[in-house]
């Protein structure tokens, strides 16, 4: 029989007198633990259909990213819940097909963002491709103010209607449970929703006035929606989803960080560290390197998933920021499709001396590609739980 969780860990017949929240905890202090939580953050469905095709059993096949992040039997990944409150536009847009042809799909999606899409190649919902963004629901002050009233924080249905049966659940449990889904808020990652790219790069200098009106929009609704779930729960961290840098670097610096964002950050973090959480994570992609003294004179202490054809490898970071940072991710997803050989290169270089300093739980830098097979992804998979002290 597989062992049973009561309150300790059990890994491959060796006994932990700690939690999985437990650990978590220590690990996000900065601590060096005997073992760290086993975590991925999913997977292209062009992986499925080739694990699927090289024997990954079917029932297996619902295997992405909702999975790998909340915990999963076959790669042994460690259960996290997310308190999935409803974050959006309160009524949606609604999903409408613009325009389709053989080749494309033009579409506006619930929170109002048209996009051009290229349809060959789609597998399980997932492109092999990034959709190409057309036009944005915020285009002035006119339609600034009409999407404000599509965000209530008190409307009803922002909350799960199992929400009372899920606390009580929680109130017991041995695993974390994080403050919203992932990648739901952030302060830039919404203005870039509500405005666009382009269009928010150029408003913070024709119109200062209007975004940091939308950034204080944006935190009293956040700090207004989460009071009931901070009455009701002991959560073990927040993340961020920013998104906010490419392969060269940010897409603002630190003059804009301090102009628009450090207050709000700042509050949220004071707000939510009151109601006891202890851990702030930042979710983005790229060089981001240049805003992480910002963000933890923000109060921000752990960054992820640390992309590594963009250079933010964990082991110079934790070298440069010391035990005040903590970084989960960093194992380059391109280098793990080499083989047997890399992997163990890859996996060698970056755990063992990250795991003796503390504060570091790793996993692909983003999620997984095709180009790693299921036989692979096994290995990778055996020798990390080894490195990580759950083998």
């Amino acid at each position: 029989m597989p062992p049973v969780e009561m309150g300790w860990r059990v890994a491959w017949g060796a006994i932990f007198l700690m939690t999985h929240r437990e650990c978590l905890r220590k690990v996000l202090a900065g601590e060096v633990t005997d073992w760290v939580p086993n975590y991925e953050l999913g997977c292209w469905g062009q992986t499925v259909e080739r694990w699927l095709n090289e024997g990954m059993p079917a029932d297996q096949s619902r295997v992405g990213e909702m999975d790998m992040f909340e915990g999963e039997s076959l790669f042994h990944l460690d259960r996290r819940a997310f308190a999935r409150l409803n974050i959006g536009m309160i009524p949606e847009f609604g999903y409408t097909v613009l325009e389709e042809d053989e080749e494309y799909l033009i579409a506006r999606h619930g929170n109002g963002v048209v996009t051009k899409a290229l349809k060959a190649g789609t597998v399980r919902g997932t492109r092999r491709s990034m959709d190409a963004y057309l036009a944005h629901p915020v285009t002035d002050r006119a339609s600034w103010k009409d999407i404000r009233k599509r965000y209530e924080p008190s409307a009803p249905v922002r909350y799960p209607f199992w929400w009372d049966e899920q606390v009580r659940l929680w109130k017991q449990r041995d695993y974390p449970v994080v403050l919203l889904g992932n990648g739901t808020f952030g302060l830039y990652s919404q203005l870039r929703s509500w405005v666009g790219t382009e269009n928010i790069s150029v408003l913070f200098y024709d119109d200062p006035a209007l975004v940091e009106e939308m950034v204080e929009f944006n935190t009293e609704f956040l700090l207004r929606l989460v009071e009931r779930a901070l009455a009701d729960v002991e959560f073990d961290y927040f993340s961020f989803f920013e998104d906010c840098a490419g392969k060269g670097g940010p897409l603002y610096g630190p003059g804009i960080f301090r102009r628009f964002f450090l207050n709000s950050y700042r509050r949220i973090v004071d707000r939510l560290r009151q109601a006891g959480i202890k851990s702030f994570w930042i979710d983005s992609d790229g060089g981001c390197e240049v805003l992480i003294p910002l963000w933890m004179e923000a109060g921000i202490n752990c960054f992820w998933p640390l992309e590594q054809a963009s250079g933010m490898n964990p082991v110079r970071l934790k070298k440069n920021f010391g035990k005040d940072i903590i970084l989960c991710g960093g194992l380059d997803k391109m280098e793990l499709a080499k083989g047997r050989k890399a992997i163990e290169k890859e996996l060698y270089a970056k755990i063992p001396p990250l795991l003796k300093a503390g504060g570091y739980i790793p996993h692909f830098d983003h999620t997984i590609p095709p180009e790693i097979s299921y036989a692979d992804m096994l290995y990778y998979m055996e020798l990390k739980r080894k490195l990580i002290g759950q083998g």
